[in-house]
């Protein structure tokens, strides 16, 4: 049985030390900035109040025989905040020697092959020396789902995963929604100066204007910690991963400067001579400006004679401030011939629309919408600044059993179509004429489809024909939570996997729109697009009526924003640490360069750090992302991302400067690559122990001597329980046989490339209730927490995470609204699918349809709206997105989860 007295919150043994949004040091002087850095006064400290709650949790009066309890009972209060009066950083580790493989959520060095990681051995010691038992991530196996429970978290006791008794009061525990409040009112609407080495920057959620002064924009780039630990046994003590999450073409807002381009003529960019790290303010300028010194390797240069400046009395040069790459933290350098392919400038890259025209495409009408859209779509061609028109050409191709490729030449009178009927030998049958300035043959342009430079391919089907690329049906539903679930998430091997290094090398990007009515094996299919920077869209059972509007929503939102192609991306460190592992849809050929035949606005590489030597306090970390790119009029440009990160030998450092929202990106990619070799079991004990094992270093380290009996979160991690119990949750995961494969092997592959606010929404959906709506404030209303507590009967709610979009209607939802938002009498008369809302003048309907709209915008993909109604049917599609209440599939409660990881930290602390 739960109760829940009022407690009054413990005592403190000691203050704790003030904190602040600055880079706060373990010195009583600050260190000088990161070299060459903009000096700026570090902003006013202000105390950081720990925060805590206490609810007292009893355990389950009489738990099932079937599952016996697993450690002590739980009892005592919940306290978030950052209490630091346990011993420093430095101190022993928790008993024992320190764990290796820090950072990686998945022990050991990864096995031959693409990605993933080695399996716990059975047996091993626990980590820092604790005594091994059940339920140890790093180790000795534990029990799976029960029967009946598929997706439970591992070893769950009935107790915890079956209904409680007594419930907890859900507002006891932390909120996401609150979290994103609180950032919003503290953070909102000011300006992030990016001057402060290690600075934490608002939540992804959070409204901001950003300032570069000298570190990149955390639209750019963020971190899982912007405080990292200086020694590796420090790292493996606290298993936090140290990773960085980068997108490097990410779209600004309007009220933000554009990157400036840096042109050096002939000459080209200005390199450091042993560690080729570009021109950056972390050089450092002696001997009078004759020489810099680098901040990532150390080594002398000379400065060439044309770019010699004088000091000034601090001993920067007077032109800091005329030369972007010496102030900022991010910009472009134009890239010469030594950067382009044969020594010779790139051609402006191309766009082939390629037409599945089999029967049953021309029969739906999918043939006859993608080719209406084309004559506008067209019009809308990414273009660079300032241009009147694009400079990318189009070409097209359609095909059933045979390909047909049209000259659509300005010239002729009208396109001829060419047949190439050999698909073992695949050729272009004519080059003249086939790509094409649009401008210049506007008026030939078919109703057909295929790209190039861009690929974008229209599918229907599974490719059954005896042509290279053929596949075969291998979904087989009794692979589900066995050891060979992985095989459904691993592509056929053979022709795919070659066709995307050849794409890589050549700088072909491929998108895909599948319209599947039955399984297509998307683990084989989307292999290219993944590795090519390609992006993968599905309509499953497409109807032109009612899917029509969604799918040209993404085909114009995926043609028209921005990109580079023919990229490749460096990631260099200072000493001390480097980049070890690549998350994204890349294809490496090395262990340190990343290809991607294509980078847009809305990929995202993350990245992860090891230590190979001691950090410094006083130089901190630095970290640059350089990415070689062709731009859409065909220049060769370089751009450079650089961020300072804080250095610290005390653990408290790194947990105040913890991350949540990039942690859980870290772990999802972490997790959904490591099901391509391990067993989802694994996988999961893995997710949960490495969660208590960072939250009890956290306790054991940080926080200040309380009852075991307390569960005591770090201040910015307290919702990270909430995110990860989501990402449990989440298809790929669940191992169900319910679920289908195309959809799991398609969600695992659209997480791989995506960015931390993508992330943070597909995991912890926005729950709106739309009823309480001021038709005269510009201001939404707050989210509420994704719980089916939160929703009323007579209460209508919009929920969004990204990629699903509906409108939830209380069964006792008054009259008047579904007559101003359907123009029905009553909700009884909605019946079935509506395929969008109707256009009304009120101001309601108008306010309602306005905040889907500007969600649609917003947001990198489309979403259909879907309608459902409270008790019916469909309802049950609405409810898995509730990810604070059980899954549909047997998973946890966010509740159960949390009380169950509090009982693993105090196993890990006895």
């Amino acid at each position: 049985m739960y109760t829940l007295p009022c407690v009054a919150p413990g005592p403190m043994q000691s203050p704790p030390p003030p904190t602040s949004s600055v880079a706060q040091q373990p010195f009583q002087t600050p260190p000088p900035p990161a070299m060459g850095q903009p000096q700026m006064p570090p902003g006013p400290q202000s105390p950081h109040m720990s925060q805590q709650m206490s609810p007292q949790m009893s355990p389950p009066q009489s738990p099932p025989a079937s599952m016996p309890m697993a450690g002590p009972p739980l009892a005592g209060p919940l306290m978030v905040g950052s209490q630091m009066a346990g011993p420093p950083m430095g101190g022993p580790p928790m008993g024992g020697p320190p764990m290796a493989g820090m950072g990686r959520p998945f022990p050991g060095p990864p096995p031959p092959g693409p990605g993933g990681f080695q399996q716990p051995s059975p047996g091993a010691a626990g980590p820092l020396g604790y005594p091994q038992q059940a339920g140890n991530s790093f180790g000795g196996q534990m029990a799976g789902p029960q029967p009946g429970m598929p997706g439970a978290f591992p070893g769950a006791p009935a107790s915890l995963a079956g209904p409680p008794q007594k419930k907890l009061d859900p507002d006891s525990i932390p909120s996401i929604t609150q979290v994103i409040e609180d950032d919003q009112l503290k953070k909102g609407g000011q300006v992030f100066s990016t001057n402060i080495r290690g600075q934490v920057p608002p939540l992804v959620t959070t409204d901001f204007t950003a300032q570069d002064q000298g570190n990149a924009s955390p639209r750019f780039m963020r971190c899982t910690t912007y405080s990292l630990p200086c020694t590796a046994d420090l790292a493996k003590q606290c298993q936090v991963p140290l990773a960085s999450i980068i997108k490097p073409f990410a779209s600004l807002p309007k009220d933000e400067t554009p990157l400036y381009v840096v042109n050096h003529g002939e000459t080209g960019p200005i390199r450091c001579n042993r560690c080729k790290a570009y021109m950056c303010p972390y050089m450092q300028f002696i001997d009078g400006g004759r020489r810099y010194q680098c901040g990532f390797c150390n080594c002398v240069s000379e400065v060439p004679v044309f770019y010699f400046q004088h000091l000034d009395h601090m001993g920067r040069r007077v032109d800091f401030y005329e030369r972007p790459e010496l102030s900022l933290g991010s910009y472009e350098f134009a890239a010469t011939l030594d950067y382009c392919k044969n020594n010779k400038l790139p051609n402006p890259p191309a766009y082939i629309f390629m037409i599945d025209v089999s029967y049953n495409n021309i029969k739906s009408g999918l043939v006859k919408l993608i080719c209406d859209e084309l004559k506008t779509l067209l019009e809308k061609l990414p273009r660079e600044e300032g241009a009147e028109s694009s400079a990318i050409k189009v070409g097209f191709v359609t095909y059933n059993k045979v390909l047909h490729f049209y000259n659509v030449k300005s010239a002729l009178a009208q396109p001829q179509m060419m047949v190439v009927s050999d698909t073992a030998e695949m050729f272009v049958p004519l080059l003249d004429g086939f790509l094409v300035n649009y401008q210049d043959s506007r008026a030939f342009i078919l109703a057909a489809a295929e790209c190039n430079g861009k690929l974008f391919i229209f599918h229907s089907s599974m490719p059954t024909a005896e042509a290279p690329g053929k596949l075969k049906n291998r979904d087989d539903k009794k692979l589900v939570n066995t050891e060979k679930e992985k095989t459904l998430f691993q592509p056929q091997k053979g022709v795919y996997e070659q066709l995307s290094k050849d794409c890589v090398a050549q700088g072909c990007c491929v998108d895909l729109f599948l319209f599947p009515s039955q399984y297509m094996d998307m683990a084989t299919m989307a292999d290219v697009p993944s590795h090519t920077g390609g992006s993968v869209y599905k309509y499953n059972n497409f109807q032109v009526e009612t899917d029509g509007e969604h799918f040209l929503r993404d085909l114009r939102k995926d043609v028209q924003k921005s990109i580079g192609f023919d990229a490749i991306m460096r990631v260099r460190t200072s000493t001390g640490f480097r980049a070890t592992d690549f998350f994204g849809a890349i294809h490496m050929n090395n262990t340190t360069d990343i290809e991607m035949a294509a980078v847009d606005c809305d990929k995202a590489v993350t990245v992860e750090f090891k230590h190979d030597d001691t950090l410094s306090e006083e130089t901190g970390a630095l970290i640059q992302c350089a990415l070689l790119y062709t731009t859409i009029s065909g220049q060769r440009r370089l751009r450079i991302h650089n961020l300072s990160l804080h250095c610290s030998s005390q653990l408290s450092e790194l947990y105040t400067r913890c991350e949540t929202d990039s942690l859980i990106n870290f772990f999802a990619k972490s997790a959904y690559r490591a099901i391509l070799n391990q067993p989802l079991k694994n996988v999961r004990e893995i997710l949960v122990n490495q969660t208590a094992h960072m939250l009890a270093c956290y306790r054991k380290n940080c926080a200040s001597p309380s009852a075991a009996s307390q569960l005591i979160l770090p201040d910015a991690m307290k919702v990270f329980p909430v995110y990860m119990n989501s990402l449990m949750k989440t298809a790929p995961l669940v191992g169900s046989t319910e679920l289908s494969t195309d959809d799991r092997a398609h969600q695992r592959l659209s997480v791989m490339a995506m960015g931390v606010e993508d992330t943070q929404l597909l995991l912890y959906p926005r729950l709106i209730p739309l009823h309480t709506l001021d038709v005269n404030s510009e201001a939404l209303p707050a989210p509420v927490r994704c719980s089916e507590e939160r929703l009323t009967d007579s209460g209508m709610f919009l929920l969004e995470n990204g990629h699903s979009m509906f409108l939830w209607l209380g069964q006792a939802i008054p009259p008047d609204l579904i007559q101003s938002i359907f123009n029905l009498p009553s909700l009884a008369h909605l019946q079935g699918h509506m395929p969008a809302l109707p256009e009304l003048d009120n101001p309601l309907s108008k306010k309602v349809r306005s905040i889907i709209n500007g969600l649609l915008d917003k947001r990198p993909n489309s979403m259909k709206l879907q309608i459902v109604r409270q008790r019916d049917k469909p309802e049950m599609l609405f409810r898995q997105f509730l990810v604070e209440d059980k899954g549909l599939h047997g998973s946890a409660s966010y509740m159960d989860f949390l009380c169950y990881v509090h009982r693993e930290i105090r196993q890990l602390l006895t």
